[in-house]
């Protein structure tokens, strides 16, 4: 009898533990910023890469700092 009480007791756990993990993983649907609702996901796409690419672009531009000289 306990053994049955302790199986029913981690099935409970573990649909209690499933349902949460589903609402976790249900709210990451991301949205692409500037995006329009009636664009096609390929527009989208294209959206997100022209982005991107000018992100990195921009992150290239910036200086570097050097290091001040120590003396030696």
């Amino acid at each position: 009898m306990r053994a049955l009480l302790g199986i029913a007791s981690l099935l409970i756990v573990l649909a209690i533990i499933g349902v949460l993990a589903k609402k976790q993983l249900g709210g990451t649907a991301s949205v692409v910023p500037g995006a329009t609702p009636e664009a096609s996901p390929q527009q989208q796409s294209q959206q997100l890469q022209q982005q991107i690419k000018q992100s990195v672009e921009g992150t290239l531009q910036q200086a570097r700092p050097m290091p001040e000289d120590a003396p030696k």
